[in-house]
């Protein structure tokens, strides 16, 4: 079974009795069950969930100590022949001094034992801090005999599993200003267990959480949390049972909180995601908190391989939402659409400013890009204080002009009262047909291409005359399938759009209908409200061949590229995540082919469509790449860009053989 770059991990809050070790192995045992069957390779439990955060002076007594001690053998045997990691906090007695400490154990065996950093002034009455071992060799002075058998104890300790490294902190460790899991991802930890006991007071969910949220994105790691829950809550502390796991600054799973019965959460973990985006950052692995090259910690760290990942069925189920629309997520979108407009805009406003422009020139198609850049130019001339007659609109109707989208591109021209000009290229593109002898009624490449350039040369041509600048349309996803003409659409003085994906350009047209145009008068009773939504909902297409007998757009992209939803998922996943096209397939069958997707009004592709544009992604990606490496300036406004002066860079020369043959079904 392929596991696609995943590790399967779960964060377990047993409802425990404080002091009641024979009680508190028992649910813990039930829940490694549970965790087994459903094929999780690691399970973390809270801080000291053998005896119960809450002891207190107990904590003194040797009985429950070495109750403790009798409790990890039993997990330990509980363990055999299971390809489980589990993670279970414990009081450690060592050298006459206790530990709140994380005990690794894996198929019989106790891998090693991780004692906690940061000890509050409470804590302190009974514990010690792991930092004791901080300039010691751990392979020799952190030796111990525990529950039967020989280990070490040391907080600087890197576990292997499978493909995935993994270290530990627990509780009040992350909360410190330089927490001990800075050190370990700097070392190669993928992700973080943290065993806490967390105690709930007003707004420490929020707190926590932004926490959470900031630490792994910072450290680009994952991140297992699995805090005390009901059953310690005594005296004047309450305990919610929290357990999370993120992922570089996601949350991939949360339970909820103030359960009075045992919970557990599973998510699957990207470690090949962690690593490509830990490989682009070129903040990550330089140097180590103190300002010394990070390497220099290597030989105070231990390394301890615990075998292989359990044998997880990816494909039967994912615990993971899989977002079909990345460029697009239904959350923070109205967020998301006015920062996007403000980069185009402030982007616009410098290079208009900067060049004493005289004019904007824009070819208004009555579809979505052109409609976009004309929006953002608007904003940008208003934020200038210029007069909108210095924007230069232009419709340019052709061989495959319709009445609906010449219609939209004249209506919102007035509307916004912009200097309307409309320019047939018939007659242009006849006489260019006999000046090359080319029979027009033969609708080939030279035919529609023919028209895309004559536009643009009408463009550039209008922009000295008039001492402008031609803004470009041209969205990601046209650049990355190539889907433009070179030297035709593919080219202007600045590209406003070149940063947004064409399912954002919808979302962005329909957010400044609603947002920035809502009640501004139009022309014939339409507002341009009404104008910029019809243009939402027309077909994409290029309009370079003739309307049918009914005057409709007879040439729709989407029937001849493809759906852009599912380009501008495969787009996003290989580059912002580099993943294979084999684990890209694997992922939009889940994201776009699962029986829940009809619920949500998400698309559903088969399994043979999704292969299908997908072979065509991989290779249009390859052999257009010439048109991206000369592609004019714009503005990037997310993470996934395509610029060759720094998004993206690769030869236009490059084969795509190997990426081709890793599409199988």
């Amino acid at each position: 079974m392929k596991n696609y770059g995943f590790i399967r991990t779960a964060a377990a809050v047993p409802a425990v009795r404080v002091a009641d070790v024979t009680y508190n192995v028992t649910e813990i045992c039930r829940l490694l069950g549970e965790a087994f069957e459903k094929e999780v390779s690691l399970v973390a439990f809270p801080e000291l969930s053998l005896t119960g955060y809450s002891c207190g002076d107990l904590f003194g007594q040797s009985l429950l100590i070495k109750g403790a001690e009798d409790g990890v053998k039993k997990i330990v045997e509980f363990s055999r022949g299971k390809a489980l990691t589990i993670v279970v906090g414990a009081p450690v007695s060592y050298r006459c001094r206790l530990y709140s400490c994380a005990v690794v154990i894996r198929n019989g065996n106790i891998k090693g034992i991780v004692p906690k950093t940061y000890i509050t002034a409470e804590e302190g009455r009974n514990f010690a801090s792991g930092a004791d071992f901080l300039s010691t060799d751990v392979r020799n002075d952190g030796a111990i005999r525990y529950a039967g058998q020989k280990c070490n104890i040391s907080p600087n300790r890197i576990f292997g599993l499978g493909n995935s490294t993994f270290a530990i902190e627990l509780g009040n460790d992350i909360w410190a200003p330089i927490p001990p899991s800075a050190y370990h991802v700097l070392q190669g930890a993928h992700f973080i267990v943290n065993l806490s006991a967390d105690r709930e007071i007003l707004m420490r969910e929020q707190y926590r959480t932004a926490l959470l949220r900031e630490h792994t994105a910072k450290n680009i790691c994952g991140y297992v949390y699995a805090s005390a829950g009901f059953g310690e809550s005594t005296r004047d502390n309450v305990y919610a049972g929290y357990a999370a796991i993120w992922e570089n600054g996601c949350m991939l799973a949360q339970n909820e909180r103030y359960q009075t019965s045992s919970s557990m959460i599973i998510s699957d973990i990207d470690i090949e995601r962690i690593e490509k985006l830990r490989k682009e950052s070129a903040l990550f692995c330089a140097i180590s908190p103190d300002g010394t090259n990070a390497a220099s910690y290597y030989r105070l760290y231990d390394r301890r391989s615990l075998g292989e990942t359990a044998e997880t069925d990816f494909e039967k189920k994912l615990y993971r939402h899989i977002e079909p629309h990345p460029f697009v997520p239904a959350q923070d979108l109205d967020y998301r659409c006015r920062e996007i407009i403000e980069i185009q805009v402030a982007g616009l406003i410098k290079r208009l400013s900067h060049i004493n422009c005289q004019t904007a020139v824009i070819g208004i198609s009555g579809g979505l890009d052109s409609t976009l850049a004309l929006i953002v130019t608007t904003l940008a001339f208003d934020r200038l204080g210029w007069s909108h007659e210095r924007i230069v609109t232009v419709t340019m109707p052709g061989f495959g002009t319709t009445s609906r989208t010449k219609n939209n591109a004249t209506d919102l021209m007035e509307a916004l009262g912009t200097n309307m000009r409309e320019i047939s290229i018939a007659a242009a593109c006849e006489q260019h047909f006999k000046d090359i002898s080319h029979d027009s009624s033969v609708r080939d490449a030279t035919y529609e291409n023919s028209q895309a350039r004559e536009r643009t040369q009408i463009l550039m041509d209008i922009a000295n005359q008039t001492g402008g600048l031609v803004v470009g349309t041209g969205d990601l996803s046209e650049l990355a399938l190539g889907w433009c003409t070179y030297n035709g659409d593919h080219m202007s003085m600045y590209g406003v759009n070149g940063g947004v994906p064409k399912t954002l350009v919808q979302s962005l047209v329909r957010w400044a209908a609603e947002n920035r145009f809502e009640g501004m008068a139009g022309k014939d009773g339409r507002s341009i409200k009404d104008i910029l939504l019809d243009i939402v909902d027309t077909p994409i297409s290029p309009e370079l061949l003739p309307a049918n007998e009914n005057d409709e757009i007879q040439q729709v992209t989407e029937d001849l590229v493809g759906p852009y939803e599912l380009h501008d998922f495969f787009i996003y996943n290989f580059i912002r995540c580099g993943y294979s096209p084999d684990k890209i397939f694997f992922l939009a069958r889940k994201a776009f082919n699962s029986e829940e997707q009809g619920k949500t009004g998400i698309s559903s592709y088969d399994d043979e469509t999704i292969l299908k544009w997908l072979r065509i992604f991989v290779r249009r990606f390859f052999n257009q790449q010439f048109k991206r490496s000369c592609m004019p300036d714009g503005p990037k406004v997310g993470s996934v860009g395509l610029s060759p002066r720094g998004d993206w860079d690769m030869p236009s020369d490059a084969w795509s053989t190997l990426f081709a043959s890793d599409i199988n079904p």
